[in-house]
Order: C-alpha cells, then sequence, then structure tokens
C-alpha cells in the first residue's frame, strides 16, 4: 500500500451487495470511494461487498469497475481491508491483488486510534440460527469449496441465483431473534479478544449497543447495508458516528 500523510480517519462499511442489476447501489459506492473514503487513511470493508461471489475468474465489465475503484482509492494511499462475509467468502487472492486489498481473517482486533477493537462480518454470532451455521461450516471445507470452483463460472452464477432465492425464502420463515446476533457470543467473542468494542455488520441493523463485558462498558456497533441507501461508519480519535447517504 502506498503510505501517505493523510488525517487520522478510518471508515468502516459492510453488506453492500453489490450486483450488475442494481446499479444505484454501485453508484453509490464509487461516490462514497471517491468523496468519503479518499479522505481517510483507512477502509475496511467487513464483508458482502457483493451480492454474491463465485470466483476470481469472474471478468465482467461490473466486477472490472469494482476492481479500478478500488484500486484507485488505494493509489491515494488509503490502505483497504477486507474481511469475508457469508455472500462473497469465495472471494480470493487474485482479486484482493487487483483491487489492492489486504485481506484478514474472519476475527480481527485491530488498534483504531487507541482503542483494542474486534472486527468480523458477523454471521458467527448469530448462533441461533442452526440451519445457516451448518451450512456454513459445510461451505468453509476446502472440498466444498474446491468442488464448487471447479464448475464453469457460468454453472456456478447459476447455483448462486438458485441459491438466494432458496436463502431469501427461508429467511422470511425465520424469527427475528433466530437472526440477530447471540449476546452471550458477544460477550464471549470480547472476552476471547480482550476488547471492550465490536464492530460488525451482516445483521442489517445499524446500531450503537451499549454492553457489559468483565463488570465493564463495552459496545457493539452494527453497520447498515446499502439496500436502500449508503451506510458506514466514520470513526476519528474523537469520535464514532453512523452515517447514511440517499441514493440519487
Amino acid at each position: 500500500m502506498t503510505l501517505s500523510n493523510k488525517p487520522a480517519l478510518t471508515y468502516f462499511i459492510a453488506d453492500l451487495h453489490l450486483s450488475e442489476n442494481r446499479p444505484d447501489i454501485s453508484a453509490c459506492f464509487f461516490r462514497f470511494l471517491a468523496t468519503d473514503a479518499i479522505q481517510a487513511e483507512k477502509l475496511y470493508i467487513l464483508g458482502d461487498l457483493f451480492e454474491a461471489w463465485v470466483g476470481d475468474d469472474d471478468d465482467s465489465e461490473f466486477v472490472a469497475d469494482i476492481v479500478q475503484a478500488l484500486a484507485t482509492l488505494s493509489r491515494t494511499g488509503t490502505e483497504i481491508y477486507y474481511i469475508h462475509g457469508n455472500r462473497d467468502f469465495l472471494l480470493g487472492a487474485r482479486f484482493a491483488k487487483m483491487s489492492h486489498m489486504v485481506l484478514l481473517p474472519e476475527v480481527t482486533l485491530i488498534d483504531l486510534y487507541g482503542e483494542p477493537t474486534v472486527i468480523m462480518h458477523g454471521d458467527t454470532l448469530c448462533t441461533r440460527d442452526i440451519a445457516y451455521q451448518k451450512f456454513r461450516k459445510k461451505s468453509r471445507t476446502w472440498w466444498w469449496q474446491g468442488i464448487i470452483k471447479s464448475l464453469p463460472l457460468k454453472l456456478r452464477k447459476k447455483i448462486a441465483a438458485d441459491y438466494r432465492k432458496k436463502s431469501a425464502a427461508a429467511t422470511a420463515m425465520k424469527s427475528q431473534e433466530i437472526m440477530d446476533v447471540t449476546d452471550t457470543e458477544v460477550i464471549h467473542c470480547l472476552q476471547e479478544y480482550k476488547s471492550q468494542l465490536l464492530i460488525h455488520g451482516h445483521t442489517h441493523r445499524p446500531a450503537v449497543h451499549n454492553i457489559t463485558v468483565n463488570n465493564n462498558e463495552a459496545k457493539r456497533i452494527v453497520l447498515g447495508d446499502w439496500y436502500e441507501q449508503g451506510a458506514w461508519l466514520k470513526v476519528t480519535p474523537q469520535e464514532m458516528i453512523l452515517l447514511n447517504q440517499a441514493f440519487t
């Protein structure tokens, strides 16, 4: 990454679900990169940048535009970090290299202006969604991913589209409680990483939650999705604020 003298400013985004049939989301994303993220020293993308990702060999114009936008941002000196989501866990080193992003482990502890902070996509916190967790465990195995990646790109895209339809139908049948995080899992995560701050996406319920961990005050910040507007967390040494921007 290119070093720069950019101000102490960091952005976090997640759940953009970029796709070819939602050019409004892509336009908002490009605008965010060019006007907001370009001012920051770091940008963290906490998963589900894409509605679906079936392999780094996707050479469509849509993907090329995303690659170019991220690489352009990186060349200005903004460091870009990426954590996989539940929709784009097949995103690999090739895409990351072209986009000038650094891939991070699914749970990562960072120093956020002196505050030890846990960042993640957030799907692993939803332990009550047993069906999803079973699929997640299987889909992260080397053999499952090997089989999927060996299929023709066109077939992989069809499989992904079919799965999204089934997933949407299954989600509609689940209660809000099942799809939200499990409080005990949140506390366990913060205890494990000796942190009082957790930032994640996945649930599409932007909010700042005050919780107690080891008899101390802690916070869980949830990032918003981009289905109806742009959404990000802006962090400086002085403040943390959730922001959104309407599509234009």
